[in-house]
């Protein structure tokens, strides 16, 4: 593993608690930093931090309710003082079914948690760095997000939204000393596989030329770097992590 300076760092990892996520938390970790693990279930935040060691902390809080992420936000803060880096890694996939067969209330709910999630986290957390003079974001897209995945409409809505968001908001605080970017990995084998047909999990596979899925720890390097005072002059920026699946 190749160090990363994130020593002295601290940062709010959402959807911390499993997957990518945590896989991310735990890059931080080795890299010298602390986490924040902020999710929805109570009992695998808990034992996250716990496996995440000294320093760290877990939060529980709805990313797509307002009151709940301001009143993490206010937590975290008053536990470590500061929030050097947020990487908004909470989402889900949604069903894969044909658009004109999507439950409304299905649709509702991934752009929630994928689009206004992540919104809200930004929201908050963005006065925070811009009054300490540093900061740095990192959200997680998807390559969905750029070819659009058949069966997976609100999944590729979303994160298309969060590429746009990603390039909108950097260029707000492209005057400032925070940074604002994101990584659009291929399918990676976790949990969230749970939420997918066979079927589609076979044609994500199909579309990647390495032949493979990626792991949580080659996205967990990327992220790591993003967060740290290396990554200087990329805001805006979308980086891919798709096996040779998309270049652009």
């Amino acid at each position: 593993m190749n160090q990363l300076d994130f020593q002295g760092r601290h940062a709010i990892v959402t959807g911390g608690a499993t997957g990518l996520g945590f896989a991310i938390a735990q890059r931080l970790v080795a890299s010298g930093g602390s986490v924040a693990v902020w999710d929805r279930d109570l009992a695998a935040g808990r034992t996250a931090a716990e496996r995440l060691g000294a320093g760290c902390s877990f939060v529980q809080v709805d990313v797509t309710d307002e009151t709940s992420v301001r009143d993490a936000l206010q937590s975290t803060v008053r536990r470590s003082q500061r929030v050097d880096a947020l990487v908004n890694s909470a989402g889900i996939t949604g069903p894969n079914t044909k658009l004109w067969e999507y439950p409304v209330d299905a649709w509702r709910q991934v752009i929630e948690v994928n689009l206004t999630g992540l919104f809200l986290c930004c929201r908050e957390v963005v006065p925070v760095m811009r009054q300490a003079g540093y900061g740095r974001i990192v959200n997680i897209a998807s390559v969905a997000g750029k070819d659009g995945n058949p069966n997976a409409s609100a999944y590729s809505a979303s994160k298309a939204a969060v590429i746009a968001l990603t390039k909108s908001l950097g260029k707000e605080l492209a005057d400032t000393e925070v940074r604002v970017n994101c990584v659009t990995p291929a399918a990676v084998k976790t949990a969230i596989f749970d939420q997918m047909t066979e079927a589609h999990i076979q044609f994500m596979l199909s579309k990647i030329p390495m032949g493979r899925f990626g792991t949580p720890e080659e996205i967990a390097a990327l992220v790591g770097w993003l967060c740290t005072e290396d990554c200087s002059f990329s805001t805006g920026a979308v980086f891919d992590l798709s096996g040779g699946r998309s270049t652009y």
